[in-house]
């Protein structure tokens, strides 16, 4: 099953949304809008391939300078979203 989601990023991080794309359960793509361009190109380009799962466990409380979140912990949380809608 393919399934995209543009996820809403929270105001406290430099990117603004995430735009994920799942292929049959594993990551096939994601683009962030916004934030430091070579930080999300690499960030997109080692989750390809991962499970939502796998990128969780890997991202999920990764803080950003004194921010209570960051750009990779978002993705985290945007795909613990996605997963709780299955």
């Amino acid at each position: 099953m393919n399934q995209t989601v543009t996820y809403i990023t929270d105001p406290d991080v430099c990117s603004s949304a995430i735009e994920i794309e799942l292929k049959n359960g594993v990551i096939h793509k994601v683009a962030f809008s916004g934030g430091c361009p070579g930080n999300t190109e690499g960030l997109s380009r080692l989750v390809v391939g991962m499970t939502p799962e796998q990128v969780i466990a890997t991202l999920q409380g990764i803080r950003c300078g004194g921010k209570s979140t960051s750009c990779p912990d978002q993705l985290a949380i945007a795909l613990k979203k996605i997963l709780s809608k299955k």
